[in-house]
């Protein structure tokens, strides 16, 4: 009982921390990433969805995209899309395929973004101490219904604790990688 408590709480850890990985991929570290505009909304054929379900996304250069719509017609629609989002990137468009240069990032923005990685980080923290406290309502309401003694109770939370300790330090490691990509010239 116990063991199935803590083996969900650490999926869902490692979803918290699969999702702050994939946050953490759009933002634009100075070289050209699929991964930064890939998760773009698009709206096309009446519905929204992401960039990379409407276009190829090819990197020919390391400071240039390229999109290539599947269909002409949305490529203003992709245009409009790169625009609202808040990489701060401007399109050029040839009718057939969309070049997105990505210039060099200045000192102050390289902070803006640290700061922004920083704040990502923390929500992963907060995400994962949630699912600590999730994990030890269910502990405690085992123990309440006389599922577990008081003894297993106390080992469960110490495992929990370390549970939270490790994917916590993984969330950190995760967001320093992130900050020394961001900071390096």
């Amino acid at each position: 009982m116990i063991d199935d408590v803590l083996l969900e709480i650490e999926e869902r850890m490692e979803k918290a921390v699969g999702a702050l990985r994939t946050d953490l991929m759009g933002i634009r570290t100075g070289r050209a990433s699929p991964a930064l505009v890939e998760r773009i909304m698009v709206e096309a054929y009446g519905s929204t969805m992401p960039l990379n379900q409407t276009a190829t996304i090819a990197v020919p250069e390391p400071r240039l995209l390229t999109i290539r719509p599947w269909d002409a017609s949305i490529i203003g629609a992709i245009e409009r899309a790169i625009l609202k989002s808040d990489l701060g990137l401007t399109p050029s468009s040839d009718g057939k395929i969309i070049r997105l240069p990505i210039p060099t990032l200045t000192d102050e923005r390289r902070r803006d973004l640290a700061r922004m990685v920083n704040r990502r980080v923390e929500e992963g923290r907060v995400a994962v101490r949630n699912l600590r406290r999730d994990g030890l309502k269910e502990l405690e309401a085992l123990e309440k219904n006389k599922e577990i003694s008081e003894d297993d109770l106390f080992r469960a939370k110490e495992d929990l604790q370390e549970l939270t300790d490790q994917y916590v330090k993984k969330i950190d490691e995760i967001g320093e990688q992130k900050q020394a990509e961001i900071m390096e010239v």
